[in-house]
């Protein structure tokens, strides 16, 4: 068990619960609910986006994020308008997160599509306010962009951790969606002179750039840095 799973008092099992906020209106069939396909969305990439409402209008904005078991972390600053919005209360969210593995390119137009992995996430997003929870979700952060880095730099000191804030957000309202394979192209198009297929997407992690002060080698986690 997690420590988030201990936290909340829940331990996983094979899919999260259908719920009238999980289920889409639109292509229920790419749905899926399994929590391995979840966690695995989650955690290959680091990029989410946070929707929620402010003054009675919709606000999204991408932030790094980080998995703990059944738990989300969510980096902001203090004064950004979700850290604000959340205060001493509870702040209803919607974060998502995207894979994009594929181009698919059709013999029409209307039947472009892509293939992707994504994960919808619903809740109410609380502050972290317990300063162990915050210590340990700086290096979640840190180290679900880049494994191992937590170790390999200066904690944040007393002027850092107050200007950075976290929401945690438990993995309760979850649904993933998948699209994959060729283009749908209508019977009545197989006949037209134009390519079909998919090109594939791949993310390339380039050759580490130093920057100035004091040379340093490059370490091995990011000579062999990969995402899961």
């Amino acid at each position: 068990m997690t420590e988030a799973e201990a936290t909340t008092g829940r331990t996983a099992t094979a899919d999260y619960p259908r719920t009238e906020r999980t289920v889409p209106t639109r292509g229920r069939e790419r749905a899926r609910y399994d929590r391995d396909l979840v966690h695995a969305v989650l955690d290959e990439e680091y990029v989410c986006h946070l929707g929620f409402v402010r003054d009675g209008a919709p606000v999204v904005l991408p932030t790094l994020y980080a998995r703990d078991g059944e738990r989300l972390y969510l980096h902001g600053s203090t004064g950004s308008r979700p850290m604000r919005s959340a205060g001493a209360e509870a702040l209803p969210v919607c974060v998502t997160v995207t894979v994009v593995d594929g181009l698919v390119l059709a013999r029409s137009a209307f039947h472009h599509s892509v293939n992707y992995r994504s994960v919808v996430v619903h809740g109410e997003a609380r502050r972290v306010t317990d300063q162990a929870e915050l210590t340990r979700a700086f290096g979640l952060l840190v180290d679900h962009v880049v494994p191992g880095r937590a170790e390999d730099c200066r904690p944040p000191d007393a002027r850092e951790a107050a200007a950075t804030a976290v929401l945690a957000l438990d993995l309760e309202q979850v649904s993933a969606k998948v699209r994959d394979g060729g283009p749908n192209d209508d019977p009545e198009d197989l006949s037209l002179p134009h390519w079909s297929g998919v090109l594939p997407v791949a993310r390339h992690h380039g050759t580490p750039v130093p920057a100035g002060g004091r040379p340093t080698p490059v370490p091995a986690y990011l000579t062999a840095y990969t995402r899961p």
